[in-house]
């Protein structure tokens, strides 16, 4: 299927820029992973749409009010943690560097990141079409795409082409294609976000992909 910049704007929520950005890298990317029936690309972009901030954003935020920063991390920001590092009550967003904090913090020694001191936290946060997150996972899908994503973890947040391409390796290496096949789009939600963050806009965005893709 021909991916035009015109279905993203509409499949993903996307502006006319981002669409036009994404429109190359996607046709790839699917037809790389064969995310290429309309319920497979339905899905896949109901979701990308929703991880990417309508592919808008390729880098995880850390921007968290104190409340959401307990909730989101509860083990490792329990609420004294979190009203010194989350936003305060005369911040507009939380401050770059406090952000770091946060990343190493709650990403230390987890799945192949090292300590807090390390930097991992804040390098392989949350990063691509949908959030590849950990040392470990950056290994694994620069392995499969034949780049060094380790060494060089910029490349999935600034290279259209490697966060379009990362976020189709994960779908295929998690078997969505087959949940898609089925209509089982809370399943594959659950997949990609074990707690069903998000849930009500994944599941708008998906209604809408739909339609744009002509399923009825």
């Amino acid at each position: 299927m021909n991916l035009t910049s015109a279905l993203l704007t509409v499949a993903c929520h996307a502006s006319q820029d981002d669409a036009a950005k994404y429109a190359t890298p996607l046709q790839i990317a699917c037809d790389t992973y064969a995310i290429n029936t309309p319920l497979r690309l339905a899905a896949f972009f109901a979701q990308i749409g929703h991880e990417s901030g309508s592919l808008s954003a390729t880098e995880e935020s850390f921007n968290y009010s104190i409340s959401a920063l307990t909730l989101t991390f509860p083990q490792q920001m329990p609420p004294a943690l979190a009203r010194q590092y989350g936003r305060q009550a005369d911040e507009k967003s939380v401050p770059p560097a406090r952000q770091q904090q946060i990343a190493a913090l709650v990403y230390a020694n987890r799945y192949g990141n090292g300590d807090a001191a390390s930097g991992d936290g804040w390098a392989y946060r949350g990063s691509g079409l949908i959030q590849t997150t950990f040392r470990d996972n950056f290994a694994s899908t620069g392995s499969a795409l034949g780049i060094d994503l380790v060494a060089n973890p910029d490349r999935l947040r600034c290279d259209a082409s490697t966060a379009a391409l990362s976020a189709a390796f994960f779908w295929q290496s998690h078997d969505l294609n087959a949940l898609a096949d089925l209509g089982q789009f809370d399943a594959i939600t659950q997949r990609i976000n074990p707690a069903m963050n998000g849930k009500a806009d994944r599941d708008l965005r998906y209604a809408t992909a739909k339609t744009a893709l002509g399923i009825r």
